[in-house]
């Protein structure tokens, strides 16, 4: 069932119906663990394809439960390897192909992000003071929740909890408006920015994956980097567009799911873009693997002076994890290359220039705003130029980049950049324009100027979907 799907919406505007047609929070909870249970049957053609999932759910409840009785390390150690190789196993990594595999295929959509959450729960049952052990059923609907299960928000335990006590209450008009805002929103930028920009790549890049030798290499380069920036586009609006979706509706199941953006083009650095893009995943890597392998490293590399070299090796391991996480082939092993090379030299420029700058000279010149619509651009170029793993495969990356040589992809990421700075310069005098006419409007605005403008976006959705004939897939499913 996708998310952009209108199959998705009366599901989950049916389920929402329901859920508030009794105010008893055990008849809600039902509920939505029945719409959970429908969100899976949807993908299914077979019972036994959801049995590898149901065995991962339960064999990650019982890692939990193994850990928060003994609080020990090697329990948690136990916990964390086993689960972890179920994990693998289940996942089926192309470039781990002599693994055994089942015999039969089987449910892996929303894997990865179970995993997050039952590792998550692994980690604090050793630290958390949890007398009791998880109710089971709120770990079905936490694991499982068809908002988050596909592609996140990941949203810690804690707050699912508060969101649990919560069930009982009523919705007000504000929350119903604003819900219902977002969400339309969100088609918009799934349905019509996001299905424009695939458009444009799925055009460009039919040149590019050709690789036409007759083609001169300058036009070629452009062709590339046009298709690069097209598909950032894409990714972008179709991924956000599908946050702002499932947010809106978990505000109608009395849910408050986390961001899990926050304007990442307007990142300074390629470290900062990731504390702005998916944010739910970064910080689950910063908590659960960059912070314990810090905390390894200063524990075993003592000297003050190597601490922020620690932090460069820190940084390139985690983004290579993060990055192959993204897929099952060998292609995804080069793009967590990419990103572990983007944060390590990121992290080992920022320790160099202020080593040569000195404190105060480096934060002065962190504000200049030449330097900082450079740093917007070069952080747009590399990212672009790394994202060209996620809509090629092996082939067609060493072709392309064989195809584009040293100059060429030197020319690309001057060419992003270059376009990326300016971009960003026109948009923030668009934002600053923006904030005022807003400033204006919102004298004027009322229920039926608010009405109308959403009814216009619904209308402008009606017309590109019909142009294009159907939006784009949900992008991230595929990771």
């Amino acid at each position: 069932m996708d998310v952009a799907s209108i199959t998705f919406v009366l599901f989950a505007l049916a389920a929402a119906l329901i859920f508030h047609a009794v105010a008893n929070p055990l008849y809600r909870k039902t509920v939505l663990t029945l719409a959970n249970l429908a969100f899976i049957a949807s993908y299914l053609a077979e019972v036994r394809q959801v049995l590898p999932l149901a065995f991962f759910l339960l064999f990650g409840y019982g890692m939990i439960e193994l850990v928060r009785q003994r609080r020990s390390g090697w329990a948690l150690t136990l916990g964390l390897v086993f689960t972890l190789a179920l994990y693998i196993f289940l996942k089926r990594f192309s470039f781990l192909s002599d693994l055994p595999t089942l015999p039969f295929s089987y449910l892996i959509i929303g894997l990865s992000y179970i995993l997050f959450r039952i590792v998550h729960l692994i980690v604090d049952a050793r630290s958390e003071p949890w007398d009791k052990p998880i109710e089971p059923w709120s770990y079905l609907n936490y694991t499982c929740n068809f908002l988050t299960m596909v592609s996140g928000p990941i949203q810690r335990y804690e707050d699912f909890r508060k969101g649990e006590q919560s069930l009982g209450q009523a919705l007000n008009a504000d929350t119903v408006y604003r819900s219902f805002s977002r969400i339309i929103v969100g088609f918009v930028k799934v349905s019509v920015i996001s299905a424009t920009a695939n458009y444009l790549f799925q055009d460009l890049s039919a040149h590019v994956i050709a690789g036409s030798d007759t083609m001169p290499l300058v036009k070629f380069t452009v062709y590339y980097g046009a298709a690069a920036a097209a598909y950032t586009g894409y990714l972008y609006f179709n991924f956000s567009g599908y946050m702002d979706i499932v947010i809106a509706f978990g505000g109608l199941f009395n849910q408050q799911l986390p961001e899990n953006f926050n304007k990442p083009f307007a990142a300074r650095s390629f470290l900062e873009f990731w504390n702005r893009w998916h944010m739910t995943l970064s910080d689950w890597f910063k908590i659960y693997l960059f912070t314990p392998l810090m905390r390894l490293l200063a524990t075993n590399f003592q000297s003050p002076a190597l601490l922020p070299y620690l932090g460069v090796i820190a940084f390139f391991i985690t983004f290579l994890v993060m990055g192959v996480w993204h897929g099952t082939t060998l292609v995804f092993v080069i793009y967590g290359l990419l990103m572990g090379a983007g944060a390590s030299v990121n992290k080992m420029w920022q320790v160099k220039l202020g080593q040569v700058l000195g404190k105060k000279r480096h934060q002065a010149f962190n504000k200049q705003s030449v330097y900082i619509y450079v740093c917007r651009g070069l952080t747009f170029a590399y990212f672009t130029v790394a994202v060209t793993c996620l809509w090629v495969d092996m082939v067609q990356l060493e072709n392309l980049f064989a195809r584009l040589g040293a100059i060429g992809l030197a020319a690309a990421m001057l060419g992003l950049t270059v376009v990326a700075a300016f971009g960003a310069v026109a948009w923030d005098i668009g934002a600053a324009i923006c904030a005022r006419v807003k400033g204006v409007a919102i004298r004027f605005e009322n229920v039926v100027t608010r009405n109308l403008w959403l009814a216009s976006l619904i209308v402008l959705i009606a017309a590109v979907s019909s142009f294009y004939h159907k939006a784009p897939d949900f992008v991230y499913r595929a990771f």
